[in-house]
């Protein structure tokens, strides 16, 4: 499993959108993309998890600066987790 980086999603695209685009560069395990808790919309990026490297590699080459729903796209490879301080 490889997860990417998704930057420069429109707010009009749908996660099934975005699995519909990256399968076609290999199989998709699971897409998510980050809603805004206080207005319910999109922020404008996400993740999707491809099951193989070699999927991931032409993921990143297929959609990294190309467009989608008439936004460019940013794809890499997603940096793990950072660990924030909780917020009370």
């Amino acid at each position: 499993m490889k997860k990417l980086y998704v930057g420069g999603v429109s707010y009009s695209t749908t996660e099934q959108a975005l699995s519909d685009a990256f399968s076609k560069a290999g199989e998709v395990a699971s897409v998510a993309i980050i809603m805004d808790k206080m207005t319910g919309r999109s922020k404008g990026f996400g993740f999707v998890e491809m099951t193989t490297d070699e999927g991931a590699k032409a993921a990143i080459e297929m959609w990294n600066g190309k467009e989608l729903d008439g936004r460019k796209l940013t794809v890499n490879e997603a940096r793990p987790r950072e660990e924030r301080p909780a917020r009370y």
